[in-house]
């Protein structure tokens, strides 16, 4: 059975639609090997539409040599949530139609290794939501945005997350890893 591992960059007013903001912080090397970790870890990739279709053109052109995350990004089985979408043509790609929590736990039960999430706000709500996230690697930027689409909507269900690691970086940006605290604890 795989686990879902989602990765996002995030403010600290929890803000996660459109990291442009991350531009303005130096990337530390320390964070690539991070997302590295996660990456290697899974053996499959989950998206919703509005994230596939922003990666799929800029990843599919990119090679190891611009990219380490690369052959991951393109040679990894891509599943894309979408009600949507009509066709998905970059490699090994998907479509599982739209979002349903008894397809996404088939897909788990599925999945011979962990399946990694990076972006896909709308998805990733749903998915803690229905309690199918096992791990929250946050990157916490040193900013507040004000304004913008949030990782936690206002209406969502209440959890609790256990820590699970932490890392310090030199531009500021914090590395969280939670968990999905068992019940009674937190």
């Amino acid at each position: 059975m795989g686990m879902i591992g989602v990765h996002e960059f995030i403010t600290m007013d929890g803000v996660i639609g459109d990291p442009s903001w991350s531009f303005d912080y130096s990337f530390d090397p320390k964070m690539g090997e991070a997302i590295a970790g996660i990456m290697g870890s899974s053996k499959a990739l989950l998206l919703g539409r509005r994230t596939y279709q922003e990666f799929a053109p800029s990843w599919s052109t990119r090679t190891a040599e611009d990219d380490p995350g690369a052959p991951f990004m393109n040679e990894t089985p891509k599943y894309v949530v979408s009600a949507s979408l009509q066709a998905a043509d970059w490699s090994n790609s998907s479509i599982l139609g739209p979002y349903s929590a008894g397809t996404i736990r088939d897909l788990k039960d599925r999945a011979e290794g962990n399946i990694y999430v990076s972006g896909s706000g709308t998805l990733v709500r749903a998915l803690l939501a229905d309690g199918l996230v096992d791990s929250l690697h946050l990157f916490v930027y040193p900013l507040v945005a004000g304004a913008g689409q949030r990782l936690f909507a206002d209406t969502g269900p209440a959890a609790k997350f256990a820590l699970a690691g932490s890392e310090a970086y030199s531009n500021g940006v914090l590395y969280l890893t939670y968990t999905l605290a068992a019940p009674g604890r937190g």
